[in-house]
């Protein structure tokens, strides 16, 4: 059902309305859906700030957006909220999903005028769909093929001017003509600790979780610059603290209850120190493949390019090279042992 800006539904009624689907009170009340209560990425807001504060202006919808960056930060959240600022519906899906031309055909033409449509991991689209997005983008039409053989022939179909928001975890994977069609492309970056505690501080009021401040500064430092996994943490401390404590979230029972989750203090789990351990102890520190090292610590290459890789190296405790990954000496002193001499030494 259509609603106006002037009179927004709630958080829980807008994302049920989005989603065409029942869903949990505490999911919809963790999601910020302004502006005013979306904490982090000040240059991404103020971007989309002037962008919908024009589209409102004009009466018109948004132009096309790409978001990029590691999982978790808010690319999701950010889409429900240019849907709730425009009051506009958002549909979501992503791009494995989108299989065929004509599956893409079906989501473009039930859109209404000023919708949002949200993919996600949207380098996954496959080539022969990607090319009618082309069109849908710039023209707001496709051209489909309908029967096969002689009998195949072209059909036409207007589509309304809607808003396409990408989201992508792999931005070097998208190909340059969809790329250019975006007319903004932003990256999120990971949350500071302090953005991070005023989260964690948020998720705690709207759970209506007992806490103090110094526990929501310790789970800060072990969420990896993340609020989905800030969030996560959140919840099994509050089962700690109701299990093992009074049920309260201190500094003391946070830590505690990380620690059984074996989160570290610098937020490096298992396999981030196992990582760093084959790295030293097999390889010498390296350079080693990524491929080998996946192999030794029993995981996926892909895993620990997208999900540990990323922070071991914005932490700085493993640097990417031609010849492959090296150990810094940051890393090196996070496992107990002394970096070697020599090549290794002078890479870092």
């Amino acid at each position: 059902m259509p609603f106006t800006p002037e009179d927004p539904p709630t958080g829980t009624e807008f994302i049920e309305q989005t989603l065409a689907d029942p869903v949990s009170s505490e999911e919809s009340m963790l999601r910020p859906l302004s502006f005013d209560d979306f904490a982090g990425q000040p240059k991404t807001i103020e971007r989309l700030k002037v962008m919908v504060g024009a589209a409102r202006d004009r009466g018109e919808p948004l132009n096309h957006i790409l978001l990029s960056g590691p999982p978790g930060l808010g690319k999701t959240t950010l889409s429900l909220l240019l849907g709730h600022e425009m009051g506009k519906q958002v549909s979501i899906t992503s791009g494995p999903v989108i299989d065929k031309p004509a599956d893409l055909a079906g989501l473009l033409t039930n859109l209404q005028e000023g919708d949002i449509l949200f993919i996600d991991e949207i380098h996954r689209i496959p080539k022969n769909v990607e090319e009618y997005l082309y069109s849908a983008m710039e023209d707001f039409r496709i051209d489909i093929m309908i029967d096969q053989g002689p009998n195949a022939r072209s059909v036409r179909l207007s589509l309304p001017r809607f808003t396409l928001l990408g989201a992508t975890t792999r931005m070097g994977l998208l190909t340059a003509p969809l790329r250019s069609r975006f007319t903004l492309q932003s990256r999120l970056s990971y949350y500071d600790h302090t953005t991070l505690q005023g989260i964690i501080e948020r998720t705690c009021k709207l759970l209506d979780v007992n806490f103090q401040s110094d526990g929501a500064a310790e789970i800060a430092r072990r969420a990896r610059g993340t609020p989905r996994i800030a969030n996560n943490l959140v919840n099994f401390c509050r089962d700690y603290a109701q299990q093992r404590g009074d049920g309260i979230i201190t500094q003391r029972i946070a830590a505690a209850a990380l620690e059984l989750l074996e989160i570290d203090q610098r937020g490096l789990d298992e396999m981030d120190k196992q990582v760093m351990r084959i790295m030293a102890e097999n390889y010498k520190g390296g350079p080693v493949g990524l491929g080998t090292v996946a192999v030794a610590v029993g995981e996926e290459a892909h895993t620990l390019e997208e999900v540990h890789e990323p922070f071991l190296i914005q932490e700085g405790y493993l640097q990417r090279t031609a010849q492959g990954r090296v150990l810094t000496n940051k890393g090196w002193q996070v496992i107990g042992l002394e970096p070697l001499g020599g090549k290794q030494a002078e890479l870092i």
